[in-house]
């Protein structure tokens, strides 16, 4: 049996699955203890969800296994009204965000922002832009300043509580910084998702700008975020959100 083979064998032997199958067939939201504090989901549920349907439709680059795991389990626990996310390129991110509203039955709208067309950048996918994205009922493609054109949208749709804002654009400390400065200065109850966060020394070479802004902020906001950092291996994420987070 092959590597993907037996990943996708999820539901171990006969013996053991009278009692545990039906959580792997089902799309019901894997949240448990919503009216607790702490963040909670079905791991076996979300396991199955990803193995079975993200891996097969994005693979596993730029997002190994637990980052696809905590992408779900964000969405699946705090059920955001709207996602923001820039850097488009072919709109792997946000395709993964649809998959995941439209199995869970999750309302909510994927906004994704990338460079207009007339500037020029090695990551600028061009006529590629949005190509797994475009046309899904769900998900609106825009051009501009990723930061500016979130916030004018969430402004547009009446300041709903707990966005969710995706990361993963140019990882420079300082524009880090900028995007999570601007959309705090704005926003109350942000849950934020970052990419390329993995903690390395500055002798590694690695890009440690972001999980460097991600400490920045912690410490200049004690007691407003839980943090949970995948610190396992590269690219490494990091997600942010309110002790509290407020609930449509």
């Amino acid at each position: 049996m092959g590597i993907l083979s037996r990943l996708l064998d999820l539901r171990g032997p006969a013996s053991a699955r009278s009692c545990s199958l039906e959580p792997f067939q089902s799309s019901d939201n894997p949240s448990g203890n919503t009216g607790s504090t702490e963040f909670e989901v079905d791991g076996w549920v979300t396991s199955a969800f990803v193995a079975q349907t993200l891996v097969l439709l994005v693979g596993v680059h730029p997002f190994p296994l637990l980052e696809l795991m905590l992408m779900t389990a964000t969405v699946c626990r705090l059920q955001p009204p709207l996602i923001f996310e820039w850097g488009t390129n072919i709109g792997k991110s946000a395709r993964l965000f649809h998959e995941i509203a439209q199995y869970f039955r999750i309302k909510t709208t994927v906004h994704t922002c990338d460079l207009p067309d007339d500037v020029d950048h090695v990551e600028h996918p061009h006529a590629q832009r949005g190509a797994m994205v475009r046309g899904l009922e769900g998900g609106q493609l825009h051009q501009g300043d990723g930061l500016t054109t979130s916030l004018g949208l969430w402004e547009q749709a009446g300041r709903p509580p707990s966005p969710l804002f995706f990361l993963d654009g140019d990882h420079s400390h300082a524009s880090v910084r900028r995007e999570i400065d601007g959309i705090l200065a704005v926003v109350p109850d942000p849950v934020l998702l970052l990419h390329d966060t993995f903690l390395q020394s500055s002798d590694s070479g690695y890009n440690t700008g972001p999980r460097q802004a991600v400490e920045e902020t912690l410490a200049a906001h004690p007691g407003r975020f839980q943090a949970v950092h995948l610190g396992l291996s590269l690219p490494g994420m990091s997600f942010l959100y309110p002790f509290t987070p407020q609930r449509a």
